[in-house]
C-alpha cells in the first residue's frame, strides 16, 4: 500500500512540475495564454424593491 501510494506522490510531483515547465515553455511552441483584448458589455438587470 505504502508503495502506490509513494508512486503516487512521484507522478503528483511529476505532473506539478510538468505543468510549471509548459507554462513557461508552452508560448515558445505556439501556446497562447493570453487574455482575450475586446471589451465585453452586457447590460445588468436588478430587481431592487
Amino acid at each position: 500500500m505504502w508503495r502506490i501510494l509513494k508512486w503516487l506522490v512521484y507522478l503528483a510531483a511529476l505532473g506539478a512540475v510538468a505543468l510549471v515547465a509548459y507554462a513557461y515553455i508552452g508560448p515558445y511552441f505556439g501556446a497562447d495564454f493570453s487574455a482575450p483584448r475586446e471589451e465585453v458589455r452586457a447590460p445588468v438587470a436588478i430587481d431592487v424593491e
